[in-house]
Parts: structure tokens; C-alpha cells; sequence
């Protein structure tokens, strides 16, 4: 790592703004090649996922999970169990210890590996004719990869400024455990984090304009409802919201559903209700690049922004906001800028939703397979008829799959189960590489194991199931 302050202005084939999983990738494939990187900080070094997104969501989630599992030991003839918070500021500094090791160990200890990779860190970046300025310090270069990242946003609800709220950000880093919240949202974040705070012991409540997950398939956006409601959560969907007030040091959120007013209150509302790209102060409009309505980059297949050597990556782009595609596409952009001519597909691309059941699914939605012009066949298979989940005596969840009625060649599925997440990339893989449901339900798959599943529900386009024995079929 170079950080000589009188390094030339000409010293760099690449600048990569932001520090995060995009950057990072971008820096790093770029460096492999032999070209120069000048890496410019933007926030706190690691990004999103591992500082305040993915790691530390998932650490607080699996915790959860703990104790809620001890809590449903009764499902076992002849256990019992119980478990509880005992100290929430040692479970959040657990978390914390966590994400500096890996912050440390995955990001910052790094970069000394990389001698042609120069780490900036002097301030906010601003692209301008020639190269980009950072603080006091211009840097000439011929080409850039923007992967600044998002963060949360705030709808415009009438005093919502003037009530206690949280975002995913902040709502992992309370001091206390909160009596009560109101997440706003029934997103993937929304849908996390309220089924992980009310398992920790906080009375929760969901609003959402549609329905839980709403991009996923109905079927599975009900089931997990449902669980939602089974373990005390308080939903009401498809709703508006249109005022927020507080009351004595508490949140109020007013809303109509079914044609009454009401009014939710808490200790906080939790905000995840969508994100923003980070993009202020960057110059994009002086540069010509093209934002979208959200104010994300607007990228090409190729990464490529409106302006000739300018590529985007990640959450502050309009592609998929997964820190895995980030990563992706940064490694397409950093690519493409040094004169390759890889082209972004996601068609295979599998996502996962930790709530618990996990919903984990990849391809399209019978939705967006019909709006696509296919003449969709669909399976649609409850976990009552997986024998992992008879055994686990945990029957929550549902798999649907989706193939084209002609061919026969898989286009999408989703799986809701508590294992979904370890499952799904059977069904990437499937779907990859062209698969018909009837080759999938051929397929050898080992006996009491989630992904199983997936097997009988390929079968059940055909077949009932439950009609077969033990492995049949």
C-alpha cells in the first residue's frame, strides 16, 4: 500500500470511490491485472454489509433464533425449554467485537497486499474533468468506478421529523432493548429485523402498503405472515400512512385500514421503508451521468454510466442491491474499464430473506414469467410433505416452483423453510444451467434433508407426493 501524499497525479489507470464489498472488489480485481488503483475512502472503511447491514443483522438474528428455539423445545414430546435476554449490552457488544475483527481482518488488513493499490483517505470525492477531486487533492485519471453505497431513507410522512425513530442502522445499536416498535416497511430488512426484535422480547408491530414481501410469490408472503401473527407480531397490511405525531416521548403512526383510522404506538418507530443511493456531492449531474428517480446510477449491462469511463457499482446504482452482486458487478466494471466486455446476468441469481422460516428463492416469479410472455405451469408443495420437516416436527413453510409449459425448462422458485438459505442454490444451479422440472424430480437427492424438497416439489407438477413412499420416485 502507497499513501505518499506527493505520489504524481499520473500515477493511476483506476480510481475506485467507496471502500465497501463493491470497492473493494473493483480495487482488487483491477490490482490483479497489474493495474494502478487509487482507492478513495468513502465512510467507514468495509461498507455497508459487514459495519452496520448483513453481519451485524445476522449475528442479532441467529441470536434470536437461540431463543426462540429453546422457547418451541415443546414441539419434542418430553421437553420443555426457555430462554430470554439477560444482557442486552453484552449481546450488542458481542456483535460489535465481531464486526471490527472482520472489518479489520477482511478490509483494512488487505490492502498492505496490494502494492499498486493506493488507500485515499482525505475526504469526499467529486468527480471533475479529468480525474476526480478528494478533498484538497486532485487526482488525474482516465477511468472511475463509483461504488459509494447506500443507506436508509426517510419517507415524507407529515411530523415524522418529530417523533423517535430508528433505521436498520441505528435499531442495531440501541443501548437498551426497547418495550415496543412500529417497523414501517415489510421489506426483507423490515421483515428481519421485526421477527428478530420481537423474539428478543420487544412488542412488535408491521405496516406495509401491500403485503409482507411483497416481490415475492403470494403464496409464500402469506404463509410467512401467518408465522409472523403466530408468534405475536402484530401486522396489518395494506394499509396507508399519511402522519406521525408523538405522545409524551412516544411514536405515533396513523394509519387506514379496511376504512377505520387508527393509531399505532411505540417506543419507536423502525424505519425500512427503502434506501437511498449515496450520491450527494459527487458532481453526477456536471459529469452528465444519468440518475433514475431514486437517484441511483443508471448503469449498462456493462457497468457503464452515461459518461465514456465511468462505471458504477453496487447500492448506489439501480441494479440488484445485494452485496453479493455489488461484488459482482464491481468486478464487471473494474473489468470492462480496463477494456473487457463482460455483461451483468443476474437470471440465475439466488436471494435469501433470514427471517425464520428463511425465504430463499431465484429466477422469476410466475408474475414476472407470465408478464414475459411464457405459459407458466406452477407446483406449489407445503414442508408437511418434506420428511426433514415431519421430523423436525416444524412444518412451517411452502416451496413453489415455476417451469415453462412447453419445454418443460424451470424459470424460478422459491423455497420458505428454516433451512432455505443452505437449499436455494440447488435450484441457481438448476436453473443455470437449463434444467426441466421433470430432470429435477429424476435427480438423486439425499433422504431427510431440506433440500429435498425441492425434488418433490418438481415431482408434484406431475404427481402427488403423498402418495409415494419413503424416497419413491
Amino acid at each position: 500500500m502507497n499513501n505518499d501524499c506527493c505520489t504524481p497525479k499520473s500515477n493511476f489507470d483506476l480510481a475506485v470511490i467507496g471502500a465497501g464489498s463493491a470497492g473493494f472488489s473493483a480495487a482488487i480485481t483491477a490490482a490483479e491485472a497489474g493495474t494502478r488503483v487509487a482507492l478513495i475512502g468513502h465512510g467507514l472503511i468495509g461498507g455497508t454489509c459487514v459495519n452496520v447491514g448483513c453481519v451485524p443483522s445476522k449475528v442479532m438474528i441467529r441470536a434470536a433464533e437461540a431463543i426462540h428455539g429453546a422457547k418451541v423445545a415443546k414441539r419434542f414430546p418430553g421437553l420443555s425449554g426457555m430462554a430470554q435476554v439477560d444482557d442486552w449490552a453484552a449481546l450488542i457488544a458481542g456483535k460489535d467485537a465481531l464486526v471490527t475483527g472482520l472489518r479489520q481482518k477482511k478490509y483494512a488488513d488487505l490492502l498492505p497486499g496490494y502494492e499498486n493499490v493506493t488507500y485515499i483517505d482525505e475526504g469526499a470525492a467529486r468527480l471533475v474533468e479529468g480525474g476526480v477531486q478528494v478533498g484538497t487533492r486532485r487526482i488525474a485519471v482516465p477511468k472511475i468506478v463509483i461504488a459509494t453505497g447506500g443507506r436508509p431513507s426517510l419517507p415524507a410522512i407529515p411530523g415524522i421529523a418529530d417523533v423517535p425513530t430508528l433505521d436498520s442502522t441505528s435499531l442495531l445499536a440501541l443501548e437498551t432493548l426497547p418495550e415496543s416498535l412500529v417497523f414501517l416497511g415489510g421489506g426483507y430488512i423490515g421483515a428481519e429485523l421485526a421477527q428478530m426484535m420481537a423474539r428478543m422480547g420487544v412488542k412488535v408491530t408491521v405496516v406495509c402498503r401491500s403485503r409482507l414481501l411483497p416481490q415475492v410469490e403470494p403464496e409464500v408472503s402469506e404463509a410467512l405472515t401467518q408465522v409472523f401473527r403466530g408468534e405475536g407480531i402484530a401486522m396489518h397490511c395494506g394499509v396507508t400512512y399519511d402522519a406521525c405525531h408523538a405522545d409524551g416521548g412516544r411514536a405515533v403512526l396513523c394509519i387506514e385500514e379496511d376504512g377505520r383510522r387508527l393509531e399505532l404506538t411505540a417506543e419507536h418507530l423502525v424505519v425500512t421503508a427503502g434506501r437511498a443511493p449515496n450520491t450527494e456531492g459527487l458532481g453526477l449531474a456536471e459529469m452528465g451521468i444519468e440518475t433514475d428517480r431514486r437517484g441511483a446510477i443508471m448503469v449498462g449491462d456493462d457497468m457503464a454510466t452515461s459518461r465514456a469511463g465511468v462505471y458504477g457499482a453496487g447500492d448506489v446504482t439501480n441494479r440488484d442491491q445485494f452485496v453479493y452482486m455489488a461484488a459482482y458487478g464491481a468486478k464487471l466494471a473494474a473489468t470492462n474499464a480496463m477494456g473487457g466486455a463482460e455483461r451483468y446476468d443476474n437470471s440465475a441469481m439466488p436471494w435469501v430473506v433470514f427471517t425464520d422460516p428463511q425465504v430463499a428463492g431465484v429466477g422469476l416469479t410466475e408474475e414476472q414469467a407470465i408478464a414475459a410472455g411464457y405459459e407458466v405451469k406452477t407446483s406449489v408443495l407445503g414442508l408437511d410433505n418434506v420428511p426433514r420437516a415431519l421430523a423436525a416436527r416444524d412444518t412451517r413453510g411452502v416451496i413453489k416452483l415455476l417451469a415453462d409449459t412447453k419445454t418443460d425448462r424451470l424459470l424460478g422458485g422459491v423455497i420458505m423453510a428454516p433451512e432455505g438459505s443452505d437449499s436455494v442454490q440447488t435450484l441457481a444451479m438448476a436453473l443455470k444451467f437449463g434444467m426441466t422440472a421433470k430432470a429435477l424430480g429424476e435427480t438423486i437427492f439425499p433422504y431427510l434433508t431440506t433440500v429435498e424438497g425441492l425434488k418433490l416439489a418438481a415431482q408434484t407438477f406431475d404427481k402427488d407426493v403423498a402418495k409415494l413412499s419413503c424416497c419413491a420416485g
